[in-house]
């Protein structure tokens, strides 16, 4: 018998939220990032259910391999560049965009050539401190790709540390100096990410790079996709397989963590941290049974949630539990659990199903 333990995957709310993207963004393009299997989504759907994408974004060889199985034939760019010969030799037989972003990357380049590739992404450090060339030698590494056969004009490229954050400095001081470095040298740039594409709109410039918007989730904290216009694409359901009757003084679960308050009846749910549900969501995190709120009591465990059914007297076994998806956002999971929204989505694991909707 299958747990029914189910990741809903919504296809529509892709699409609509790339439009909705496209809405904040202009005449920008638009470099759709599904790297870690499409945040946790379904590379291969993600990417056809985001067919209207300008070029794809992902991290390794091997997921714009798939990329590539899934059918799509247009412009596929590799964020972290290769890291030694054999990808590249995948790199070009895929026909990817590179970014590069160490010295090693360059040189190999200039040695081996660029044929079969299709562009060059510069990436400067401006600050994040992360990948990238110091932002100060931009006109030195230009003049080291004009010097690559066939590579033709690179793009430019930064990433921000604090975009999330609409009144920290860091993001003006970033963008001053990427077009201080930048000036004069007339070459396409593309410099924000999700949460710039919202609060730092003279970042959007000739292509963005939308992650978690596109699954319908803020980069904001303190806000929610819908308060952007946006749809959830993920929703994460189990079903209950045992109601209990506890008594009032009763400890339900490892630790012995709750007590029941009085005579009520316990849940149990097929779900737990071997699933990505975090473990150290604590007592009273919400979750929907048949659509209305109810709340964890009890420790994750593996397998299991367990669930008080107070107010719920018409649950029974084989009835929906909602972790989290529509009226139930991802990003309220994510705070009562500290932690990010993007963990939450990128970290369900294999054993639950990827259901189409």
């Amino acid at each position: 018998m299958s747990r029914n333990t189910v990741a809903r995957i919504d296809l529509e709310a892709l699409a609509y939220n790339l439009g909705v993207v496209r809405s904040y963004c202009g005449d920008s393009q638009i470099a759709c990032v599904i790297k870690a299997d499409g945040y946790g989504h379904g590379i291969q759907r993600v990417s056809k259910a985001l067919s209207a994408a300008d070029l794809f974004a992902v991290a390794t060889p091997d997921e714009a391999k798939m990329v590539r199985e899934a059918g799509w034939a247009g412009r596929l760019l590799l964020l972290e560049g290769f890291s030694d010969r054999d990808d590249l030799a995948l790199a070009r037989a895929l026909g990817l965009e590179l970014v590069v972003h160490q010295s090693e990357q360059l040189s190999t380049l200039q040695e081996l050539g660029f044929d079969s590739l299709k562009r060059i992404w510069l990436k400067l450090d401006t600050g994040m401190h992360r990948l990238g060339f110091p932002a100060e030698d931009a006109p030195r590494l230009l003049e080291a790709v004009r010097s690559i056969k066939g590579a033709g004009a690179p793009w430019l490229m930064t990433h921000f540390a604090c975009a999330d954050e609409a009144d920290n400095p860091m993001t003006a001081a970033q963008i001053q100096l990427f077009d201080k470095v930048s000036a004069g040298m007339e070459l396409r740039q593309s410099l924000a990410n999700s949460a710039a594409i919202l609060n730092f709109k003279d970042s959007h410039r000739d292509c963005v790079r939308p992650g978690i918007l596109l699954y319908g989730i803020s980069p904001i904290n303190g806000s929610i996709g819908e308060d952007h216009g946006l749809r959830p694409a993920m929703s994460l359901a189990c079903e209950l397989i045992a109601i209990n009757d506890a008594r009032e003084g009763d400890r339900v679960g490892y630790g012995a963590a709750y007590t029941c308050p009085r005579d009520m009846r316990i849940g149990v749910a097929a779900i737990g941290y071997g699933d990505g549900y975090p473990r150290h969501l604590e007592n009273g995190t919400p979750v929907l049974v048949n659509g209305r709120r109810a709340q964890l009591a009890g420790r994750v465990s593996m397998d299991l949630i367990t669930i008080d059914l107070s107010g719920h007297d018409d649950a029974r076994c084989g009835d929906e539990v909602l972790l989290w998806g529509p009226g139930l956002p991802v990003e309220e999971i994510a705070s009562a659990a500290n932690a990010i929204p993007y963990e939450l989505v990128c970290g369900v694991t294999g054993r639950v199903d990827r259901l189409n909707t």
